[in-house]
């Protein structure tokens, strides 16, 4: 099944392995490239366009952290409505390519299991993966979170 925001808010009982989420869209600019870097991961390749060209990125390109930054952006307000919230229990990233200042970026998930809890009812892990997508389909990241999801209160 495929979700968008304007369903309900969504709680374990309401998902299956194999739901996909589309998220709405980021248009990612230079000056914010650039202010995260500054703030958070102050690097060459982050911050100045000529020492970026000179290092295996070709160019200036956006810290990973910026990227899963906005991914999480994307997920909490347009990707998957869930009652309580995206509470992460884990995870594992990979930026297959950089990001770039005027990609527009959307995330596109999919449940991968659903375990629900033995010794909390109340509640299970979902293994949800999240591609974080460019304007020409490239995937920028990949991302495989365990995300604590509530069942609906009784």
């Amino acid at each position: 099944m495929t979700h968008d925001r304007r369903d309900a808010t969504l709680y374990l009982e309401d998902l299956a392995v194999g739901d996909r989420f589309r998220s709405g869209e980021f248009l990612l600019d230079e000056d914010g490239l650039k202010a995260f870097a500054g703030q958070f991961d102050p690097q060459p390749f982050h911050l100045d366009d000529e020492a970026a060209r000179a290092t295996l990125f070709g160019g200036l390109a956006a810290s990973g952290w910026h990227t899963a930054a906005i991914t999480m952006r994307l997920l909490v307000t347009s990707g998957m409505p869930l009652a309580d919230g995206l509470i992460g229990a884990g995870v594992e990233v990979e930026w297959p390519r950089p990001t770039r200042a005027g990609d527009v970026l959307h995330v596109e998930s999919c449940i991968q299991t659903i375990t629900p809890s033995r010794s909390r009812p109340d509640r299970g892990i979902v293994l949800l993966e999240s591609l974080t997508l460019n304007q020409r389909g490239e995937v920028v990241q990949k991302l495989l979170a365990k995300l604590v999801v509530f069942r609906r209160p009784a």
